[in-house]
Protein backbone atom coordinates (compact mmCIF):
# COMPACT_ATOMS: atom_id res chain seq x y z
CA UNK A 1 0.00 0.00 0.00
CA UNK A 2 1.59 3.76 -1.02
CA UNK A 3 1.40 5.72 1.53
CA UNK A 4 2.33 9.80 2.33
CA UNK A 5 3.54 11.59 5.60
CA UNK A 6 2.90 14.67 6.74
CA UNK A 7 4.18 16.26 9.71
CA UNK A 8 2.01 19.01 11.97
CA UNK A 9 2.92 20.88 14.41
CA UNK A 10 -0.62 22.71 15.36
CA UNK A 11 -3.33 20.35 17.24
CA UNK A 12 -6.08 21.96 15.43
CA UNK A 13 -4.98 20.87 12.10
CA UNK A 14 -3.92 16.93 13.20
CA UNK A 15 -7.16 16.28 16.39
CA UNK A 16 -9.66 14.71 13.74
CA UNK A 17 -8.00 12.72 12.14
CA UNK A 18 -5.19 11.86 14.80
CA UNK A 19 -8.10 10.48 17.09
CA UNK A 20 -9.77 8.70 13.94
CA UNK A 21 -6.34 6.52 13.16
CA UNK A 22 -5.75 6.15 17.05
CA UNK A 23 -9.39 4.61 17.53
CA UNK A 24 -8.78 2.11 14.32
CA UNK A 25 -4.75 1.11 15.87
CA UNK A 26 -6.52 0.75 19.70
CA UNK A 27 -9.66 -0.73 18.49
CA UNK A 28 -8.87 -3.91 20.72
CA UNK A 29 -8.14 -2.09 23.93
CA UNK A 30 -10.50 0.93 23.58
CA UNK A 31 -12.57 -1.28 26.60
CA UNK A 32 -10.07 -0.42 28.66
CA UNK A 33 -10.11 3.27 30.63
CA UNK A 34 -6.58 3.72 29.87
CA UNK A 35 -7.24 3.39 26.05
CA UNK A 36 -10.56 4.59 25.80
CA UNK A 37 -10.79 7.33 23.30
CA UNK A 38 -11.50 10.23 25.57
CA UNK A 39 -8.67 9.23 27.31
CA UNK A 40 -6.27 9.49 24.26
CA UNK A 41 -8.60 12.97 23.77
CA UNK A 42 -7.48 14.31 26.97
CA UNK A 43 -3.62 13.20 26.82
CA UNK A 44 -4.06 14.68 22.89
CA UNK A 45 -5.10 17.86 24.37
CA UNK A 46 -2.58 18.11 27.05
CA UNK A 47 0.40 17.21 25.25
CA UNK A 48 0.06 19.11 21.96
CA UNK A 49 -0.28 22.34 23.78
CA UNK A 50 3.47 21.40 25.10
CA UNK A 51 6.60 22.95 23.69
CA UNK A 52 7.94 21.50 20.84
CA UNK A 53 4.64 18.98 19.87
CA UNK A 54 4.95 17.79 16.74
CA UNK A 55 3.07 14.54 14.94
CA UNK A 56 3.28 12.44 11.99
CA UNK A 57 0.61 10.86 10.12
CA UNK A 58 0.31 8.25 7.33
CA UNK A 59 -2.13 8.49 4.54
CA UNK A 60 -3.35 5.48 2.32
CA UNK A 61 -5.16 5.97 -0.74
CA UNK A 62 -8.49 7.87 -0.26
CA UNK A 63 -6.07 9.72 2.19
CA UNK A 64 -6.95 7.29 4.88
CA UNK A 65 -4.83 8.07 7.85
CA UNK A 66 -3.08 4.75 8.18
CA UNK A 67 -0.38 5.29 11.16
CA UNK A 68 0.64 8.07 13.54
CA UNK A 69 3.08 9.43 15.86
CA UNK A 70 3.28 12.37 18.34
CA UNK A 71 5.37 13.72 21.01
CA UNK A 72 6.72 17.16 22.49
CA UNK A 73 9.21 18.59 24.49
CA UNK A 74 10.21 17.67 27.98
CA UNK A 75 12.79 18.85 30.32
CA UNK A 76 14.56 17.27 33.45
CA UNK A 77 11.64 18.26 36.08
CA UNK A 78 8.75 17.21 33.51
CA UNK A 79 6.68 14.95 35.01
CA UNK A 80 7.29 12.56 32.17
CA UNK A 81 10.98 12.05 34.11
CA UNK A 82 9.89 12.10 37.41
CA UNK A 83 7.51 9.09 37.09
CA UNK A 84 10.65 6.68 36.03
CA UNK A 85 12.58 7.53 39.31
CA UNK A 86 16.64 7.71 39.47
CA UNK A 87 16.89 8.62 35.73
CA UNK A 88 20.74 9.05 34.09
CA UNK A 89 21.40 12.81 34.31
CA UNK A 90 22.62 12.62 30.98
CA UNK A 91 19.07 11.91 29.46
CA UNK A 92 17.98 15.45 31.30
CA UNK A 93 20.95 17.15 30.96
CA UNK A 94 18.87 19.09 28.23
CA UNK A 95 15.21 18.46 26.74
CA UNK A 96 14.34 15.44 25.27
CA UNK A 97 11.62 14.50 23.26
CA UNK A 98 8.93 11.92 24.53
CA UNK A 99 7.34 9.91 22.15
CA UNK A 100 4.02 10.04 23.52
CA UNK A 101 2.19 7.85 21.11
CA UNK A 102 3.00 5.83 17.94
CA UNK A 103 0.96 3.56 15.71
CA UNK A 104 -0.35 2.10 12.81
CA UNK A 105 -3.56 0.22 11.64
CA UNK A 106 -3.63 -3.77 11.58
CA UNK A 107 -3.76 -3.63 7.38
CA UNK A 108 -0.20 -1.88 7.54
CA UNK A 109 2.01 -3.56 10.45
CA UNK A 110 4.45 -5.59 9.12
CA UNK A 111 5.68 -2.89 6.71
CA UNK A 112 7.87 -0.98 7.90
CA UNK A 113 5.49 1.82 8.12
CA UNK A 114 5.89 2.87 11.57
CA UNK A 115 9.60 3.23 11.56
CA UNK A 116 8.96 5.68 8.35
CA UNK A 117 6.75 7.35 10.75
CA UNK A 118 8.96 7.46 13.66
CA UNK A 119 11.76 8.43 12.05
CA UNK A 120 9.85 11.11 10.36
CA UNK A 121 8.77 12.40 14.06
CA UNK A 122 12.51 12.50 15.02
CA UNK A 123 14.16 14.33 11.93
CA UNK A 124 15.18 17.47 12.25
CA UNK A 125 14.65 17.28 16.10
CA UNK A 126 16.92 19.46 18.25
CA UNK A 127 16.74 17.71 21.34
CA UNK A 128 19.64 15.06 22.65
CA UNK A 129 17.58 12.36 22.98
CA UNK A 130 14.35 10.35 22.58
CA UNK A 131 12.18 8.61 25.13
CA UNK A 132 9.09 6.64 25.17
CA UNK A 133 7.36 3.82 27.28
CA UNK A 134 6.35 0.96 25.73
CA UNK A 135 4.16 -2.27 27.81
CA UNK A 136 6.85 -5.02 27.59
CA UNK A 137 3.74 -7.67 27.10
CA UNK A 138 2.86 -5.93 24.05
CA UNK A 139 2.82 -8.67 21.32
CA UNK A 140 5.06 -10.99 23.78
CA UNK A 141 7.69 -8.50 24.28
CA UNK A 142 8.10 -7.96 20.27
CA UNK A 143 7.31 -4.29 20.13
CA UNK A 144 10.08 -3.68 23.01
CA UNK A 145 12.12 -5.97 20.98
CA UNK A 146 11.46 -3.70 17.64
CA UNK A 147 11.86 -0.31 19.77
CA UNK A 148 15.79 -2.00 20.99
CA UNK A 149 16.59 -2.38 17.32
CA UNK A 150 15.44 1.25 16.60
CA UNK A 151 18.54 2.02 19.22
CA UNK A 152 16.32 2.38 22.12
CA UNK A 153 17.72 1.02 25.58
CA UNK A 154 15.61 0.10 28.38
CA UNK A 155 15.72 2.63 31.73
CA UNK A 156 13.18 1.86 34.12
CA UNK A 157 9.93 0.99 34.93
CA UNK A 158 7.20 3.16 35.15
CA UNK A 159 3.52 2.98 35.92
CA UNK A 160 2.05 6.79 34.12
CA UNK A 161 -1.15 6.57 35.21
CA UNK A 162 -2.84 4.27 37.97
CA UNK A 163 -5.11 2.96 34.83
CA UNK A 164 -2.09 2.09 33.19
CA UNK A 165 -0.11 -0.98 32.92
CA UNK A 166 3.27 -0.75 34.05
CA UNK A 167 5.89 0.07 31.05
CA UNK A 168 9.23 0.08 30.34
CA UNK A 169 11.00 3.23 29.78
CA UNK A 170 13.29 4.19 27.08
CA UNK A 171 15.67 6.57 25.75
CA UNK A 172 18.21 6.64 22.12
CA UNK A 173 20.20 9.75 21.08
CA UNK A 174 18.89 11.45 18.39
CA UNK A 175 21.64 12.46 16.73
CA UNK A 176 24.41 9.64 16.13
Amino acid sequence: MKTRLRRFTELEQVRGPLTAVYAEVREPLLHLRNYAVPTFAERLERYGREPGFAAVLAFGPGDRPVGYAYGNTVGAGDLWWRRIGDVDGEYTVSPALALREIGVTAACRGTGLARRVHDELLAGREERYASLMVNPAAGEGKVQRVYESWGYEAIGPVRPSPDSPVLMAMVRPLHS
